[in-house]
């Protein structure tokens, strides 16, 4: 059994794995070199390597581990034409991506920027408007592992939580679960707005100027899951009429945001380059889901963790 690690883990992290699965070539090269990929059985990468040809060319693969949640820019159609296994990282980024959203919301909250703002002036300057999270009601749509994490945080705050899935189902840690369809009846309710929705083909565009129309006009929009969420223009506006008194937004329809891009002239707007999920436990929580993985899928199990039907987009 060969598996093709297209990026490189810390040594510590490599020598535990190599020497727990002694029957196992592994390479670790990210290079992602084709002599390489033709040989491997089982392929684990970030996925924004693949294309259709590499497809082609992984002639032997079975089982692709992608280190990550995010699948879009994956060739999907061809990997499932050729019948391959896909399984995920999701869940991994829960505790980082919390903490990102929690930091970015108490920031807003308690002016972190203007005293920032004003020690470099060095003035001292109470003008600020300050406010609480303590009470408020925070929306959160697609609360997945992920979204039920931010839940529990910030349930902890004194926060009412609401859901906002596909079926309407009971998800842990909110108070009420109400279905997308439904979102309009449900946003005039939010002081914050938290998305952590893929990029599907039912996301894709979900929210328009109606939908930020029914917000609170001191209401925050955060946008961590995907940026085709929203058109660019419609953020752009939204913000500029002053809809909405703050967007925090980890994802962009285009990738590095443009230079030009008006957002980065928006004084109500935060611009986090998609990197909230980062974290120097990032790969060691990777592997800590592919070993078990990796151990069934030896003792010839199929049905392992995450495992993800990409046609769908999840």
């Amino acid at each position: 059994m060969r598996v093709y690690f297209t990026f490189e883990p810390r040594e510590d992290l490599q020598a535990p794995l190599v020497a727990e699965f002694p029957s196992v070539d592994f390479i670790f090269d990210k290079a992602l070199r084709d002599e390489e990929l033709a040989k491997a059985d089982i392929l684990v990468t970030y996925g924004e390597d693949l294309d259709d040809e590499k497809i082609v060319i992984a002639k032997n693969v079975q089982w692709i581990f992608v280190a990550s949640a995010g699948v879009e820019k994956m060739p999907a159609r061809a990997i499932a034409e050729r019948g391959i296994y896909v399984s995920n990282v999701r869940g991994i980024h829960k505790k980082p991506m919390t903490e990102s959203i929690l930091a970015h919301i108490l920031s807003i909250k308690r002016a972190l920027p203007f005293i920032y703002e004003m020690q470099k002036k060095g003035e001292w300057n109470k003008k600020a408007r300050l406010s609480e999270l303590n009470g408020s009601t925070a929306v959160i749509l697609g609360p997945g592992a992920i979204g039920a994490e931010i839940g529990r945080i910030l349930q902890a705050f004194d926060v009412y939580t609401i859901g906002c899935n596909r079926s309407g189902e009971v998800v842990p840690f909110m108070n009420e679960t109400h279905r997308i369809p439904n979102l309009m009846d449900v946003l005039p309710k939010a002081d914050i707005v938290i998305s952590m929705l893929p990029s599907t083909e039912e996301t894709k565009h979900l929210l328009s100027r109606k939908h930020f129309e029914v917000m609170k006009d001191s209401a925050i929009f955060m946008n961590f899951g995907r940026g085709d969420l929203v058109q660019t223009e419609v953020i752009v506006d939204v913000l500029q009429d002053g809809l909405i008194a703050h967007a925090v937004l980890d994802v962009y329809e285009v990738e590095p945001l443009p230079e030009d891009s008006p957002l980065w002239k928006l004084s109500n707007v935060t611009l986090s380059p998609h990197f909230s999920s980062h974290s120097s436990k990032y790969v060691e929580r990777s592997l800590d889901i592919f070993r078990p993985s990796l151990k069934k899928w030896l003792n010839g199990e199929r049905k392992l963790e995450n495992e993800m039907n990409l046609l769908r987009g999840y």
